[in-house]
C-alpha cells in the first residue's frame, strides 16, 4: 500500500507539473487535471488531459526523450503554417519524464483525400536552398541526422541509407548490397534535381486524420527539407491513401519521370528502419528491394 501511495503521489506531481507548465506557455490549466491514457503509438504513453474545460493530448518517455519532443513541436509549428496539425503547447520535463503537450483534436479516419492531396502539395511547396533541417530528429525512435547538404544524392546516402545500414550490421545484418548502391546513387538519380520541400517525413496514413468537416490534419512528424517524392514514396508502403489523394496531389503538382525506381529507393530508408526497430522480415524486404534497384543499373 505504501508503494501505491508512493506512485500515486508522483503521478499526481508529474501532472500539476505539466499543467503549470501548460500556464506558463499561456494557455488554460487549473492547478491540476485529469489524465487518462489513450492510444499513443508504440514509442510514448499517451494520455488525454482535462482541465476544466480545456483537453490536451500529451505525449510521456523517459527524460532523455525532451530533444525528440523539442523537435517535433518545432515540426508540428513549421508544417502548421500550410496544413493543419495538433498546435505544440509546450514541451519540459518533470522528473524522470519528459513531455509534450498539444492541442486535443477529434480526429476521425476518413474525410476529404482530395483535399489532403492538394494541401501535401501545398506543403510541399515551402522550400528552401538546401536539403536538410536546423534540428536533428528521429524516425520513429532512431536518431535521424539532418544536416544541411547541397546535394540531393550526397543528403541521400550520407543523413539517411549510409546510418542505417551501419545500424543494421550492428544487428547482425550486413547488407553487402548497400555499399554498391550507396556509390551508385548518382546513376539512380542522375538528372533529378528536386526541390528541398518542406516534408512531414513519417507520412503513412496512420499519421493523417480529418477533423469532423473533413480539414485533413497531420501529426506525428519527422520533418526535414528534401524531395517530396520521399513523402509520396512513404504514403505507398504501408497500407497507402485512396486515388482520390493521389489524382489530387498529382493535378497539384505533377510527379517527375523516373519517380517509379526512386518510390523504391525512398521506401527502402523505412523499411530498413523497421527492420532496425522491430526485426523479422523487414530484413528479407531490405535485401529484395536493394537488388530490384541495383538491377536498374545493368
Amino acid at each position: 500500500m505504501l508503494g501505491t501511495l508512493a506512485e500515486t503521489d508522483l503521478e499526481n506531481a508529474m501532472w500539476n507539473d505539466i499543467a503549470a507548465a501548460i500556464r506558463a506557455a499561456g494557455a488554460t490549466a487549473g492547478e491540476s487535471g485529469v489524465a487518462r491514457p489513450v492510444g499513443g503509438g508504440d514509442i510514448n504513453a499517451a494520455y488525454r488531459f482535462e482541465t476544466g474545460t480545456h483537453r490536451y493530448f500529451v505525449k510521456c518517455n523517459r527524460r532523455p526523450a525532451r530533444p525528440m519532443f523539442d523537435a517535433e513541436a518545432a515540426a508540428l509549428t513549421q508544417l502548421g503554417a500550410r496544413i493543419r496539425v495538433p498546435q505544440p503547447v509546450c514541451t519540459g520535463v518533470t522528473g524522470d519524464t519528459a513531455f509534450l503537450v498539444l492541442e486535443w483534436l477529434d480526429l476521425a479516419r476518413h474525410g476529404d483525400d482530395a483535399r489532403l492531396g492538394e494541401a501535401l502539395a501545398d506543403v510541399h511547396r515551402l522550400t528552401m536552398p538546401r536539403y536538410g533541417w536546423d534540428i536533428d530528429n528521429t524516425i520513429g525512435s532512431t536518431a535521424q541526422a539532418n544536416g544541411w547538404l547541397g546535394n540531393w544524392a550526397d543528403f541521400w546516402a550520407r543523413r539517411r541509407l549510409a546510418p542505417q545500414l551501419a545500424l543494421a550490421a550492428t544487428r547482425g545484418a550486413h547488407f553487402h548490397e548497400g555499399e554498391t548502391l550507396l556509390a551508385q546513387l548518382p546513376v539512380l538519380f542522375d538528372g533529378h534535381a528536386p526541390a528541398a520541400s518542406l516534408l512531414h517525413g513519417d507520412l503513412w496514413s496512420g499519421n493523417a486524420a480529418f477533423l469532423a468537416d473533413g480539414i485533413p490534419v497531420l501529426f506525428d512528424p519527422a520533418s526535414y527539407f528534401g524531395d517530396r517524392e520521399t513523402d509520396l514514396a512513404m504514403t505507398e508502403l504501408f497500407g497507402g491513401f485512396s486515388p482520390r489523394f493521389y489524382d489530387a496531389y498529382r493535378a497539384a503538382w505533377p510527379l517527375d519521370a523516373g519517380y517509379a525506381v526512386r518510390r523504391t529507393l525512398y521506401q527502402l530508408y523505412h523499411v530498413l528502419n523497421h527492420f532496425n526497430l522491430f526485426g523479422g522480415h523487414y530484413r528479407h524486404e531490405a535485401g529484395s528491394m536493394m537488388g530490384r534497384l541495383l538491377a536498374e543499373l545493368r
